[in-house]
């Protein structure tokens, strides 16, 4: 056998360094969140799993177990770093259904699944992967549709037609929001699910320039501050209203209303939202000026923009924002600072999310 060429172990050198840097930032999310031990039962859990018997309360500890992925995903910076696990957990679940199990036992496993599918999904869709996002979609959809739990359906459904908003093929959209408004009517009252389809919905009007169908969706996402008691604010179900003002923003930005726009989008500029919310923000704020033909508006929020995609590394997410707004940038290249912003745009989306 030759002997290794130098680049070849500095190959292996880098596969070392991002293998431990993978590793620093899991432990620094597990570590982040609340003793496993303390939220799930793993004695239980892991009798279960080897004896191959399970009860509804083991399966329900799963339910448990989800929730701990969830707030692994939500605090990894890179949120790859959650798949190997939740993956494994997946095989878990899948080995269980395997076996024969009385109806409740296999629903609430079901729920189980659909819920981690559902993260699998949020995992490769914020890697852009698009098509690896929506198959987890659609199985989580089937893992709700056997559990008949409505929302986990509802959600699974609603995370799958976000695709079609995000890729902006509105169109495709429609029917998978129409289908999970349908659900969500079935579903727990108390739970903020048929809000959150309404937002997107919402959304999907207003790409379609439909004005009229946005604001009636909008009212009805803002309904969800009448719910009675504590709003769900974590897993799969996350709507709570504290993401309105933006929407309602993003959505007159998306109907050509600036006049409608600014002020809701730069409200939600003071109040305390995530680096990536803020990018998005500081995006449609450019968008206005350039509906208004203000030259310096554009620049100053659109650079803005790019330093929080480049201090976050949020390219994937805040850097997709700003691809749509590079062409609307054509007709003021005159200007030299509208020619170095939409350079550096085109600069980013060659930074790896």
């Amino acid at each position: 056998m030759p002997p290794p060429t130098a680049e070849h172990a500095q190959g292996v050198d880098d596969v070392n360094r991002r293998e431990l840097l993978r590793l620093v930032s899991m432990t620094g999310a597990l570590l982040a969140s609340p003793a496993l031990e303390e939220q799930v039962d793993l004695e239980r859990l892991e009798h279960a799993v080897t004896t191959g018997r399970l009860d509804l309360t083991a399966a329900v500890e799963y339910d448990r177990l989800n929730g701990h992925w969830w707030q692994v995903f939500s605090r990894s910076k890179s949120k790859q770093l959650a798949l190997p696990v939740v993956r494994k957990q997946l095989g878990v679940l899948t080995t269980a259904l395997q076996e024969p199990q009385a109806t409740a036992v296999r629903r609430q496993l079901c729920a189980a699944a659909a819920d981690l599918f559902q993260l699998c999904g949020e995992i490769f869709f914020d890697g852009d992967q698009y098509t690896e996002a929506a198959h987890c979609y659609a199985l989580a959809a089937g893992a709700g549709k056997e559990a008949a739990a409505f929302d986990l359906w509802a959600c699974a459904m609603t995370r799958h037609a976000f695709i079609g908003v995000y890729e902006r093929r509105f169109d495709q959209a429609v029917p998978l929001l129409e289908g999970a408004a349908t659900l969500a009517r079935r579903g727990d009252p108390d739970l903020s699910t048929r809000h959150w389809v309404a937002a997107v919905q919402a959304q999907t009007h207003a790409g379609l320039g439909d004005l009229a169908a946005c604001e009636q969706a909008l009212a009805a996402a803002e309904e969800v501050v009448t719910l009675d008691g504590p709003v769900r604010t974590s897993g799969w179900l996350r709507f709570e209203g504290s993401r309105l003002a933006e929407e309602r923003g993003a959505c007159y930005v998306e109907l050509g209303r600036p006049d409608r726009a600014e002020a809701t989008l730069s409200d939600a500029l003071y109040q305390d939202i995530s680096p990536r919310r803020r990018g998005s923000v500081l995006t449609d704020l450019a968008t206005i000026g350039v509906q208004r033909r203000d030259t310096h508006q554009v620049v100053t929020y659109g650079n803005a923009a790019l330093d929080v995609a480049r201090q976050t590394g949020s390219a994937g997410y805040v850097g997709r924002k700003l691809a749509v707004l590079r062409p609307q940038l054509a007709p003021f290249r005159a200007d030299s600072h509208i020619r170095h912003l939409e350079q550096e745009i085109a600069r980013l989306k060659t930074v790896p999310a």
